[in-house]
Formats: C-alpha cells, sequence, structure tokens
C-alpha cells in the first residue's frame, strides 16, 4: 500500500464555490478512515471507505491503488483488479513497489497482472523520459566535460527555483544571480571531483538540511572518509565524544580530549573555511553539528589528519590519524540498535529511539512493552534519532494516547503555467495536519518525557511535534534540527545525484519549526565538566521532573 494523504484538484468554478470545500473535506475525511481501517486491519471497511473517497472526488492513483490493495486483502479481487485498473490509467507508475507490494500478492496469478504492470512500467518510462531521463544521467569519468557540468549546475538550479518550498527562510539569497556567478566557476574546475564540490558550496547558500548535493559512488570516499572518532561542540569546544577503536584509546585517544588544530591549523578555522561553506542546514544548531560532528574530520582516505589534542589536564599532544571510508567505517563499527531499552531507579523507563528508518524500531517497542507498561514513568529519548519514516514514530506515539492525534500540517508549492501568464499570485497547496489513530489494545498513561538535541532530525522532528501539541509530557534537552520535509531526488551528470526539500511542514495549528528547531520546554545545554565526569544532565534533569510529577 502507499500512504497517501489527500490531494484533490478542483476546478474552480464559481457556482461551485461554496460546495468545494466541503467536498474536498468529504473526500479527505474518508480517505484519513480508510487509512484508519486499513491499520487495525479492517480491510473490507478501508476498502470502502476508499471506494466512498473517489465517489466525492478523489482521484490521484494512489487513493485507487491504495483501494485495490484493501479490497485484495479483503479477498474481494475483481474489485481489487477494478481499482488497480483506474489507477494505472489515471496515471500509476511504480511497477517496483506494485510487484513487491505483499496487499497484492493475491492477485499475482490472475491473467490480468501481468499486463497491469507492463502498463504501470510503460506509465514509469513516460514520467522518467520527463523528468529524470538517460541524456543527464552521463557515465562518471575523473573529469567531465564543460558541458556536462553545465548541465548539471543548470539542472541543479532549475529543480530548486521551481520545486524549493522555503526560499522565504533566505530572504536575502538571489538564486538567479548565484546561478550566473557560478556558471565560470563551474568552467574552471579541472575534475569531477572539484566539481562536485563546488555544486555542494552552491547548494550549501540554500542553507536547508533536506537539500543536498550527492558525489558519484567513486568520489564517497574522497569525501566522506573518517577516522574512527567523534567530536562534538560542547560549550565552545571541540571535544572527541566517541572513540570506536581500541587502538586509538590504547593510544591516548580517549572520550574527553579536545581538538586544538586540524592539520597545523586552529580547529574553528579550520571548520570555517574547510568544512562550514559545503554543509547544507537550516539553522545554527544543525550547522554545528554538522560542522563539528559529522563532517569536521571527513574527506578522502588518501589524506591521514594530524590533529593536536589537549587532555583535561592542559597536556597536548599529536597524533595522525588514518580515515576510513564508509564500507570500512561500517565493517569496524558495531551497529547501533533500532531501540534500546532500560529500567532506571524510581521504576522509570528508558527508552533511546535511535532511528525512525527501520519499522524494527516499532517491533523493538512491541517487544519490550510488557516491560514498559510495568513502570510508572518513561523517558524517549530522540536526541541522536536522525529522521526516516514519520510513521514510525507515530506508531509509537499511538500508545501514550486513548484518543487520536495530531500530526504536522504541510504545504507545497503549486505551479500552474498559465497563472504565471496571467500574472497571478504564486500559489501553495496546503492541507490541514493529519491525524493518527490510538493503538487499540495498549495505552500506556503514566508520566512521559521527550529528550531532544541538535541532532533530532527530521522524522524524529514530526515525532517531537506531534508529542508537543498532545500535551502528553514535556520536552527536554535543547532545541531540535530544525528541518523536515519531503525531498525530491533527481540524478546529476557523473552519476552523481541531489535533492531538493518540496514540502514546508509545521505543527498542526501553523507554528513554525523549520530553519527555528522545536524548542524544549525545559532548556539543558550540556557542560564539558559534566561530559567529563560521565554525567548526563539532560537525563537528570528528566528524572528530576519526572520525580517532582510523580510525587504530586
Amino acid at each position: 500500500m502507499k500512504v497517501y494523504r489527500a490531494m484533490i484538484c478542483w476546478l474552480l468554478l464559481c457556482s461551485l464555490a461554496l460546495a468545494i470545500p466541503v467536498f474536498a473535506q468529504n473526500a479527505a475525511d474518508s480517505m484519513q478512515k480508510a487509512l484508519d481501517a486499513y491499520n487495525r486491519k479492517e480491510y473490507e471497511k478501508s476498502a470502502q471507505l476508499f471506494a466512498t473517497a473517489i465517489s466525492q472526488g478523489a482521484k490521484d492513483p494512489d487513493v485507487f491503488y491504495n483501494a485495490a490493495c484493501s479490497f485484495a486483502l479483503a479477498g474481494k479481487k475483481e474489485e481489487a483488479i477494478a481499482y488497480l485498473t483506474q489507477s494505472i490509467s489515471h496515471g500509476f507508475f511504480d511497477s517496483e513497489h506494485m510487484q513487491k507490494d505483499s496487499d497484492l500478492d493475491s492477485l499475482h496469478n490472475d491473467a490480468r497482472w501481468k499486463t497491469l504492470v507492463e502498463k504501470s512500467n510503460v506509465n514509469g518510462k513516460v514520467q522518467k523520459s520527463l523528468w529524470d531521463g538517460a541524456a543527464l544521467s552521463t557515465p562518471f569519468r575523473e573529469n567531465l566535460s564543460d558541458d556536462e557540468k553545465i548541465a548539471g549546475l543548470s539542472r541543479f538550479w532549475s529543480e530548486v527555483k521551481f520545486n524549493f518550498a522555503n526560499f522565504d527562510l533566505v530572504p536575502d539569497l538571489n538564486w538567479d544571480a548565484l546561478y550566473l556567478a557560478y556558471l565560470p566557476k563551474v568552467r574552471e574546475t579541472k575534475s569531477t571531483l572539484e566539481y562536485y564540490r563546488l555544486l555542494m558550496e552552491f547548494c550549501a547558500l540554500l542553507k536547508d538540511g533536506h537539500t543536498n548535493v550527492t558525489p558519484p559512488e567513486p568520489l564517497i570516499g574522497e569525501f566522506y572518509s573518517r577516522p574512527l572518532i567523534r567530536t562534538r561542540l560542547i560549550e565552545g569546544r571541540v571535544i572527541v565524544i566517541r572513540v570506536q577503536d581500541d587502538l586509538l584509546q590504547r593510544d591516548g585517544i580517549v572520550p574527553g580530549l579536545e581538538v586544538l588544530e586540524i592539520n597545523s591549523m586552529p580547529v574553528k578555522q579550520y571548520a570555517e573555511q574547510r568544512v562550514m561553506p559545503f554543509q547544507s542546514s537550516s539553522t545554527k544548531q544543525d550547522l554545528e553539528v554538522r560542522g563539528y560532528e559529522y563532517a569536521l574530520l571527513a574527506g578522502s582516505s588518501r589524506e591521514p589528519l594530524e590533529i593536536l589534542f589537549q587532555d583535561s589536564a592542559g597536556q597536548t599532544f599529536k597524533k595522525v590519524l588514518r580515515r576510513l571510508t564508509p564500507i570500512d567505517r561500517e565493517k569496524a563499527m558495531m551497529p547501533t540498535p533500532a531501540l534500546e531499552f532500560g529500567r532506571l531507579p524510581g521504576n522509570i523507563a528508558y527508552v533511546s529511539l535511535n532511528t525512525f528508518n527501520t519499522n524494527e524500531v516499532i517491533k523493538q517497542f512491541e517487544a519490550a512493552y510488557a516491560e514498559i507498561e510495568k513502570t510508572d514513568a518513561m523517558i524517549l529519548d530522540v536526541r541522536n534519532n536522525g529522521g526516516g519514516n514519520s510513521n514510525n514514530g507515530y506508531a509509537i506515539l499511538a500508545y501514550l494516547t486513548g484518543k487520536p492525534f495530531k500530526t504536522s500540517q504541510w504545504k507545497t508549492r503549486n505551479y500552474r503555467p498559465s497563472y504565471r501568464a496571467w500574472q497571478r499570485a504564486a500559489e501553495w497547496y496546503s492541507e490541514p495536519a493529519g491525524e493518527y489513530s490510538p493503538n487499540p489494545t495498549k495505552l500506556y498513561t503514566k508520566p512521559v518525557i521527550v529528550l531532544t538535541s541538535p541532532r533530532t532530525f527530521s522524522a524524529a522532528e514530526d515525532f517531537a511535534v506531534a508529542f508537543d501539541f498532545m500535551k502528553r509530557g514535556k520536552i527536554i534537552g535543547e532545541a531540535t534540527g530544525g528541518s523536515t520535509g519531503q525531498p525530491l531526488n533527481f540524478s546529476l551528470p557523473g552519476k552523481g545525484s541531489a535533492r531538493v526539500c518540496t514540502k514546508r511542514d509545521s505543527y498542526p495549528d501553523g507554528k513554525e519549526f523549520v530553519g527555528v528547531g522545536i524548542q524544549p520546554h525545559i532548556a539543558v545545554q550540556p557542560k564539558l565538566a559534566d561530559f567529563r565526569n560521565g554525567r548526563d544532565t539532560v537525563l537528570e534533569a528528566a528524572l528530576n521532573e519526572l520525580k517532582s510529577a510523580m510525587q504530586k
């Protein structure tokens, strides 16, 4: 099934002006109810509700597709085939998803299935030819031609110009002037490596965490190789927070050390000149995370780093660190679990939700719930959650309430060429806040606190928004990264790629957090002395808050 939220295009006839909003809302309501029934595995009810939404005017191919899925799961094969046929006739083109979707398994033996897959595939080829044709996805070479480089810059510039959702957050940016300024710079690059570094710099001027340039696969090791340590900016100082190499630890590289210089350059000067200009980030706190934690030590695996360290006693020493390619790093590091569960003093559940990139986090929460429900309070830690699928986070929040809860509202640019010719103002398509159903069988009613940081990003911010709006408990820690949305991915010459943020999310009541960050109810800024002494002051603040709440 393809999760769908109402996107209904209405004919703007004056005589229908009063009826249209009610009509649109009815279709949207029916679709939400259909999704809720699907999530409850009430497939026949879901199917009928999708059919009702279609009769009320919902004509997007995904609505027909979802109806087909529900009818198939309800055992109504003919209806499923009929709605799938209509979905494809309305333009559905994701044949790869269609063939993998277990909801449609019961249709695979039908003689009509192969034809439907072929027609969907034809739709896909038409779409790909129009929007992401092979002509601009040229092979990788050490140095692309000037024409390819200019074509890639032009494609990125145009995709941003027509699709970017956050131009109002960079009001002083003159996108066309920057394009002209970067044309000669592109021509001057002497390699594909230089070219992609320049595209990253161009992209970073948009100051958006969901708008990025990714280099071709052969260059990944040139951009993203790093030693097996991680640093963080704490109280304005660059501190080693993690060392994942026993040899380095035996050599004196341990958490708590301060980084003073990189390659004989003061560390902040190095960051400002060599790192920050290439980081796409939406807020100051996000830029600091990217600049001093994720990317500070990144670069070519062929170029080791000479680092000047200082310990807590003021003693300094230099070490040369080898950068490992992303593949070698993955082999050397222990994978981070999607969820970590423990019980803290006072019978408080501690649940670290480390990613929403996989539904394993839901499965692991479900597996731990028998123990969680025995506790008297719970802390949900998303401080290191970089996002993924928002629905995975919502599924966990569904345990915390007995009634439907609101999720983010959103908008996207609605470009109509004729409106521009008629000199009409630019428009936005928007939808009201979504709604997610509670877990039908499990309800955790005890006090809950959520911990956040600038590393809380994307779908983890959607999670924090929904939790905040539920008024289910307090958020403690630091402001989040301030970036979420739906990126549009496309290819670039040399087999690289890029993405542009096309969707602007906000709180259900319209309150903005993109470009700002979700603000905690209780702000706690980690201190260097506490980190070196092994204290988690954010967690301690949460425990104190819960203790007070439980005593009332």
